[in-house]
């Protein structure tokens, strides 16, 4: 079984996601049991932002009583069998923002993304904001080639459809491009999380966002459908 929670933006500094970050760190302890859950954070599309892995360890630790720990691949060399042995520990996945284009060209030259993959089909909990919201779909909506340049770009495909981050803030935009090409795609405002189960939406988990599903197949509007379950 595979489970995504992405969430469309929101500072976790700020406890902008705190509700759906609960949402999560419950959905962890569920799957760990009597075990106390771990939580492995990606920060490559931050180049390994160190302060936000301790954002997330305050947040995940700090709050909720969860054990975390960092996946670090970014201008180092990767030790296989110590970065496996933090994959087998983790009850969730949390990939941050950043830059999605350099993650995903990162994740395949460091060899992280076979290890992904292997938690994925392990039943891990795959999770992330923007960024790590996004990078699972067949197309997403960014501008991580050139900043403030927004275009679609293609992601791993292990979830169908196009989706767009932060929708709130660029919805007109995104708009566009889903009623031009005739799109049917997904905006996941700040502070909301679009939750998939094998492939399928299952739920929209809110912090004070939405989730929109949007249908551009017409050609002439889109149509907007709020996403509840």
């Amino acid at each position: 079984m595979s489970r995504y929670i992405l969430i469309g933006g929101g500072e976790m500094k700020n406890r902008d996601t705190l509700a759906i970050d609960e949402y999560i760190a419950h959905a962890a302890s569920e799957r760990a049991g009597e075990r106390r859950a771990c939580g492995l954070f990606l920060p490559t599309a931050s180049h390994d932002c160190m302060p936000y892995y301790n954002t997330f360890h305050k947040v995940y630790t700090g709050i909720f009583g969860l054990k975390t720990d960092v996946a670090l691949t970014v201008g180092r060399e990767m030790d296989a069998e110590k970065m496996r042995a933090k994959f087998e520990r983790a009850d969730f996945l949390y990939v941050g923002g950043g830059n999605t284009v350099f993650m995903l060209r990162s994740w395949r030259e460091t060899g992280l993304l076979p290890l992904i993959e292997e938690a994925r089909d392990r039943g891990v909990i795959l999770c992330g904001l923007s960024a790590g919201a996004i990078c699972w779909f067949e197309d997403m909506y960014s501008d991580s080639a050139v900043e403030g340049e927004f275009s679609m770009y293609p992601g791993l495909g292990w979830l169908k459809g196009k989706i767009s981050p932060h929708y709130d803030e660029r919805m007109l935009d995104f708009d566009e491009i889903v009623r031009y090409n005739k799109y049917r795609a997904w905006g996941v405002e700040n502070g909301a999380a679009l939750e998939m189960l094998d492939g399928e939406p299952v739920r929209a988990v809110s912090g004070g966002g939405r989730v929109w599903m949007l249908d551009g197949s017409d050609g002439a509007t889109v149509k907007k459908t709020k996403f509840h379950s």
